[in-house]
């Protein structure tokens, strides 16, 4: 028989990663309304499409204020409670741009590389609480909102031109591998379709040839920008 929630199996916290500040609160009061944190899931993030060349610093500060700092910070709050449990799963929504570099996403790049260091690292400061898991989800491109609030050259400026999404993963089965890969506390789970998932695996046991066709296929993608069009099939987003 499956149980049903009650209200009080729910609750709902506005919070802003971008306001580290509040992060030791939000963290207690989920602790004071359920007693305990099994799972924290970090999946707070924006992307960007614009030419490094074009784009003003200050997106850079607030890719990685959102993205990175952000995240670490509701981590470190959320893993002080886990280690005095010696038990937990802090799952990262990261990106397969943290596994490789693609034009027009420098900013996103480096933040997902960003976390994928940080919890790397941070893995290995935690072997002796062998019942703290920590996760990194790498989707390819996904069905979802990210395209119509990416980050542009200026902080100001928003996308005008979203593009065809529907050749990219459903939302509802990225959302299921994520859980499946949770359950079995995998490490560092790729998620995505090919041709994207190939790509992966070039830049992970065949950098050079991954160079030469991000090379090729960047140019492309950059001429299709500048032209209007967002989202190109051929290359990972």
């Amino acid at each position: 028989e499956i149980s049903r929630l009650s209200e009080s199996d729910i609750l709902v916290l506005r919070l802003d990663l971008t306001d580290r500040s509040s992060h030791e609160a939000a963290t207690n009061s989920v602790l004071r309304h359920f007693g305990r944190i099994d799972v924290l899931v970090n999946n707070g993030g924006r992307s960007q499409r614009s030419l490094f060349v074009d784009t003003n610093l200050e997106v850079y500060n607030a890719i990685i204020e959102l993205n990175y700092l952000g995240t670490i910070s509701l981590t470190k709050h959320v893993l002080n409670h886990m280690i005095q449990r010696k038990k937990g799963k802090v799952v990262t929504v990261s990106s397969v741009m943290g596994i490789m570099g693609a034009p027009l996403a420098t900013g996103y790049c480096a933040s997902k590389h960003a976390l994928q260091g940080f919890f790397n690292s941070l893995r290995t400061e935690l072997t002796d609480y062998p019942e703290i898991s920590i996760i990194q989800i790498c989707p390819g491109p996904v069905q979802s909102q990210i395209i119509q609030n990416v980050f542009t050259e200026n902080l100001a400026k928003s996308i005008e031109k979203p593009g065809d999404q529907s050749h990219k993963m459903p939302t509802d089965r990225c959302a299921r591998l994520t859980l499946v890969s949770m359950a079995n506390d995998v490490k560092e789970a790729w998620i995505s379709d090919h041709p994207y998932l190939a790509v992966c695996y070039l830049w992970q046991y065949a950098p050079t040839w991954a160079w030469w066709l991000m090379n090729r296929m960047g140019k492309k993608r950059i001429q299709n920008f500048k032209s209007g069009i967002v989202s190109v099939q051929c290359v990972p987003l």
